[in-house]
């Protein structure tokens, strides 16, 4: 039973790592994890059966020697397994009402809880300072806090489309931003003003990616838009 015990646990380390840090590959995982390649492998087949996680197709690019590395992403059963189990009330409530009050009010409510959310994070992040790439970081582990399996990644270092790529592997409202994407947009205009620069969303678990994208400008083109390439590939503006 102990042994048991101790499997699922790891393997819902790994699962959850994927969420944080996918797409990954077997290698990083298991540097991240402290575990060996076979447990690794044993653990990547074990929730490939189970539909929670998939290999990710890579968006098409120059071909280099020899074949990359596979990487992962949970799917959307993977997903649906972090998610609130009142997600359908939740659904059924602003559905009751944007029949009856309109789609202003969903808007407002959106922006109501976004904004309770933005002020838990507000302390983490003004405590770090001025300095942004600092205020990157500190939003990145208030947001991993409050569930949202935050990660950042540099983008085109040393060009004038420098910046940090905000990634949440999970999302608390996942299923209700499916269908109000109120709450999309509500999250993004608050990491905005968190941070003090235009942002921009490239990609939404709503929207059926495997994980939330938010480019930060770093570099010298800070205002405007910018056209920059989402985990897709394909060019965002």
């Amino acid at each position: 039973m102990a042994d048991g015990t101790a499997e699922s646990r790891t393997r819902d380390r790994v699962r959850r790592t994927i969420g944080e840090r996918g797409p990954i590959s077997a290698r990083d995982l298991a540097e991240l994890l402290g575990l060996t390649p076979a447990a690794v492998r044993r653990h990547l087949d074990a929730l490939e059966e189970g539909d929670l996680i998939a290999e990710h197709e890579a968006a098409p690019g120059p071909r280099g020697r020899g074949r990359p590395a596979r990487s992962f992403v949970l799917t959307a059963h993977g997903q649906s397994q972090m998610s609130n189990t009142y997600d359908d009330v939740a659904t059924a409530a602003l559905k009751f009402l944007a029949e009856h009050s309109g789609e202003s009010a969903v808007e407002e409510f959106a922006e109501e809880q976004i904004h309770e959310l933005e002020q838990r994070l507000r302390t983490a992040v003004d405590e770090a300072g001025d300095d942004l790439i600092a205020r990157i970081d500190a939003l990145s582990e208030a947001l991993s806090a409050e569930g949202f399996a935050a990660s950042t990644r540099p983008v085109a270092q040393g060009t004038g489309l420098a910046g940090i790529q905000l990634c949440q592997g999970h999302c608390p409202v996942r299923n209700v931003a499916t269908e109000f994407r109120q709450f999309c947009d509500a999250e993004t205009e608050a990491i905005s003003r968190l941070l003090g620069v235009h942002v921009q969303r490239l990609a939404t678990l709503a929207g059926g990616e495997h994980v939330c994208t938010t480019y930060i400008p770093t570099g010298a083109l800070t205002e405007g838009p910018v056209v920059v390439e989402s985990p897709e590939g394909r060019s965002m503006r």
